[in-house]
């Protein structure tokens, strides 16, 4: 992720001229976001691109702790923060006074979404739970994320990321035979669990809303996501009752579909299942004598790993994608973030935006460069209009917009119910 000095756009990269749209698919949906960290924010994030007018409650006394992870940009604020705040108007309120409650649900009055992501409980702790809300705003959609959910034994635990993939069995076949569970530094249950799960939810009471014409609450939990995920292990745990060691599928190391080294400590990712991509894969690296040995097990399915790792290990991975990228055989070279940002074929597909740092498209601020939106519509393509501003920027503005007149805006910032400007 680059800084808002980027000497020059990227080649394939889309710029702000690209990136405009008139009006976005959720044009005239509003969004509070209660969220911090990831998931919840991720989430929002998406829902600006694609037109929703969000609106970041932050808390005056609580940083989200995004704000200050390295890697900073020029601003000294944490680059993942500038994107997952990006297209997001912001308000600071702190809701343990009540009149920084009363700003909320006047706020709540207008709005068609709440997203919220505290531990169940926290909201009726504060007397705004569900029941409040929903009679304030009947036609309200309130996305909960939580680690395990609204309901059960464990709705109040905490967790993260690699306690969700553990207790829904996904660590389980993460590691090598012997060695354990890896790991991962990506935030499969947090974004696979929490975040398209949100959104989906989300879009659905919002369809349903239009139906209805009442609003319903979106219960997600980032560890029924990951089991959700898991789906092939847990069908066949449930199916046949039994739970195939770490590398012992055809998709976690079991079969020859899988990471294998070059001579220069590289490595290509080997999907080649299909008999047809196979027996091409096989050609191209001078062992067809393999061919017979196709989804092997045993002996014969290490005696296959054993030959394709040994015929891959005598040449740097440079060859083997000159080689390989002009064949139909399911293999790409494992590529390091900074050479994924560059990719030409994600350029072209609008992956890596310049955005704005302050202000609206067609301003000219200075621009962030920063992971695009992966929700492609053609009648309304996405809108990557800001990067995250300063909490409370847009204090005074919101609160206008609710009904607050200059004299009540004052008194709100006085008391510290509300922050910003």
């Amino acid at each position: 992720m680059q800084s808002d000095a980027a000497p020059a756009t990227p080649p394939g990269a889309k710029t702000e001229a690209d990136v405009a749209s008139p009006a976005g698919a959720l044009a005239n949906v509003r969004v509070l976001d209660l969220t911090t960290l990831y998931p919840g924010p991720l989430a929002t994030m998406l829902l600006a691109d694609l037109g929703a007018d969000v609106i970041r409650v932050d808390a005056p006394d609580r940083d989200d702790l995004l704000r200050w992870m390295p890697p900073h940009d020029q601003s000294g604020q944490g680059a993942l923060w500038r994107t997952v705040g990006r297209g997001k108007r912001t308000i600071s309120l702190d809701l343990k006074q009540p009149a920084g409650r009363e700003a909320l649900l006047r706020l709540v009055k207008r709005a068609d979404v709440l997203v919220e992501q505290f531990r169940p409980g926290v909201l009726d702790r504060l007397g705004i739970g569900w029941s409040v809300l929903h009679e304030v705003n009947p036609r309200l959609v309130l996305a909960s994320i939580s680690a395990f959910g609204q309901t059960g034994p464990d709705a109040r635990r905490a967790g993260h990321d690699i306690n969700f993939l553990a207790r829904s069995g996904v660590s389980w076949h993460l590691g090598r035979r012997g060695q354990g569970p890896m790991p991962l530094g990506v935030l499969v249950g947090d974004v696979g669990g929490g975040t398209w799960p949100a959104v989906t939810g989300i879009l659905a009471a919002l369809l349903q809303r239009g139906q209805t014409g009442l609003g319903q609450r979106v219960d997600v939990a980032m560890a029924d996501g990951a089991l959700w995920m898991n789906a092939m292990a847990i069908t066949r745990a449930l199916a046949a009752d039994e739970d195939a060691p770490p590398e012992g599928s055809w998709l976690d190391g079991g079969s020859f579909y899988d990471y294998y080294r070059c001579a220069d400590g590289r490595h290509l990712a080997v999907g080649a299942l299909e008999p047809k991509f196979f027996a091409t894969f096989l050609a191209a690296i001078g062992r067809p004598d393999l061919e017979g040995l196709y989804l092997a097990d045993g002996d014969d399915g290490a005696t296959l790993k054993a030959g394709i790792a040994q015929a891959i290990a005598a040449a740097p991975l440079a060859q083997w994608v000159d080689l390989l990228r002009p064949l139909d055989c399911c293999v790409e070279p494992v590529q390091t973030p900074r050479e994924a940002a560059a990719d030409p074929q994600l350029r072209a597909r609008g992956m890596i935006v310049a955005v704005p740092a302050e202000g609206a498209l067609g301003t000219a601020a200075p621009t962030v460069w920063q992971i695009g939106c992966p929700v492609q519509l053609s009648a309304a393509p996405a809108c990557m209009s800001f990067v995250g501003r300063e909490p409370g920027a847009d204090t005074r503005t919101v609160l206008a917009e609710v009904g607050y007149d200059d004299d009540a805006i004052d008194a709100l910032l006085a008391s510290a119910a509300a922050s910003g400007r």
